[in-house]
């Protein structure tokens, strides 16, 4: 067998397993699709992630040093992550073998390693093990990554859309170096759509685009370099098919089936747009902000764009006034996450209404930021005594934890003592408003205070 893929005894690869160039090598003939054919093939072809691909940087310390280490690629869709596999694997002369974490199970997973271990020992060439959305996998799954990834007889790239820190096995995130990609911005999105308009592996000139239709495509992409290039081959395939030698914005709409919603002449509403959707949710008006919400969607805004600003709003601008507004901001994100556009439009919508009606309150983020501005002037002062640790040796020698008084056996619940260092003790953070729920917070917090401070 002379495949790249090779174990003692088995005839072929396991199933779930992309030998060899995996599905990176395999696919960049003629025909492939252009967003397989315009994948970077160094790091200083990789369009955004400056802070991977700086001087110095971890990334290039394992490409240019030619070091073994695992990765953990943490970022949206479409930012890279199978790209800086295929990356690591051809400018350090290793094997790529691709296991598929939706088909995959604990015995494909053991093959791959067992093929990587016995191809070290045979060669002496080592192996890039790319494992695509690596939390889909179970427990006993990534378990089974941990011997190949501690003895070094791959090197583990494992790419996830998920937060690691919850998707992610401890052991197998200690070992593994964490980089976090971000979303493309919209100048990174249309230099990768211009370098596949002339590039010789994309559309080699054959092909222009207007104005107007690029700022289209880069709109829909929302961050997706995948997205954008596979917009752009759709739009070129409709240009040659009507006789066009370059894609206008009919066109380009036509090819992706939705309808150019345009921010402005400038190309600056995109913040206009989402400033008016917040200021509208802020002023009470549901209907203002579904005006907004819907431009948004229709113009291929990114859902997770909107529904992180509803997160942030439902705490800066309403907080405690109603309480339950942050709830339903998140569940809209995690909607977002779960079900995606367009049936997520609807939980978008639902937590737009709920904030727009909500009664407000900046009461928090004045709160916080009150705190953070005296902690950046310099007011900080000690921890009390009685509030410090007194549980390991030697505390209580030092006088920590002297004239604690437990709460719960106050009245009420409460306890008259200083929580704030002396520097601070008359500091006043948190001023609730009479707004909404609040008013019902403000009311109790003044009765705390009182007796918290001695001035019952």
């Amino acid at each position: 067998m002379d495949g790249l893929f090779e174990i003692p005894g088995a005839g072929q690869p396991a199933p779930g397993v992309v030998p060899g160039g995996g599905s990176l090598g395999a696919n960049t003939h003629a025909s492939a699709p252009l967003a397989v054919r315009m994948r970077p093939r160094t790091i200083e072809e990789l369009v955004g992630q400056q802070q991977l691909r700086a001087a110095g940087s971890p990334l290039r310390r394992l490409i240019e040093g030619d070091q073994s280490m695992s990765l953990l690629l943490w970022g949206p869709p479409g930012t890279g992550k199978t790209t800086i596999a295929a990356i690591v694997s051809q400018q350090t002369s290793r094997r790529f073998v691709e296991v598929s974490a939706v088909s995959a199970g604990v015995k494909e997973v053991r093959a791959a390693i067992d093929g990587a271990r016995a191809e070290l020992v045979r060669s002496g060439q080592e192996t890039v093990l790319f494992v695509d959305e690596v939390h889909r996998f179970s427990k006993a799954q990534q378990d089974a990554l941990l011997p190949g990834v501690e003895n070094r007889w791959v090197t583990l790239i494992a790419a996830t859309t998920e937060n690691p820190f919850f998707s992610v096995i401890s052991p197998l995130l200690s070992r593994s170096l964490l980089l976090r990609l971000q979303s493309l911005t919209d100048d990174d999105v249309a230099e990768v759509i211009d370098l596949a308009l002339t590039d010789e592996r994309g559309l080699a000139g054959a092909t222009g685009l207007d104005d107007e239709a690029r700022d289209h495509l880069v709109r829909l992409a929302g961050g997706d370099a995948r997205r954008a290039l596979t917009y752009l081959e759709a739009a070129a395939g409709a240009a040659a098919s009507n006789g066009l030698d370059a894609i206008d914005l009919a066109t380009a709409e036509t090819a992706v089936d939705q309808a150019a919603v345009r921010y402005d002449r400038q190309g600056d509403q995109h913040y206009d747009v989402i400033s008016a959707f917040i200021k509208s949710i802020r002023g009470s008006d549901p209907d203002a902000a579904l005006h907004y919400l819907a431009r948004m969607i229709e113009a291929g805004e990114d859902p997770r764009f909107i529904a992180r600003r509803l997160v942030v709003h439902a705490s800066e601008d309403i907080g405690l006034a109603d309480p339950t507004a942050l709830q339903a901001a998140v569940a809209a994100a995690q909607a977002v996450q779960l079900i995606g556009m367009p049936e997520a439009r609807i939980n978008l919508a639902q937590a737009t209404i709920h904030l727009a009606i909500a009664p407000k309150s900046n009461a928090v983020i004045v709160g916080i930021d009150g705190a953070i501005s005296d902690v950046k002037a310099g007011k900080i002062g000690q921890v009390p005594p009685h509030l410090r640790d007194a549980h390991y040796g030697g505390a209580k020698d030092l006088g920590h934890g002297k004239g604690y008084r437990y709460p719960h056996d106050e009245a009420f619940g409460v306890a008259e003592q200083q929580y704030l260092p002396d520097v601070l003790a008359d500091a006043a953070y948190y001023v609730p408003t009479t707004l909404g729920a609040e008013a019902g917070v403000k009311e109790r917090w003044e009765r705390i205070k009182r007796i918290v401070r001695g001035r019952a």
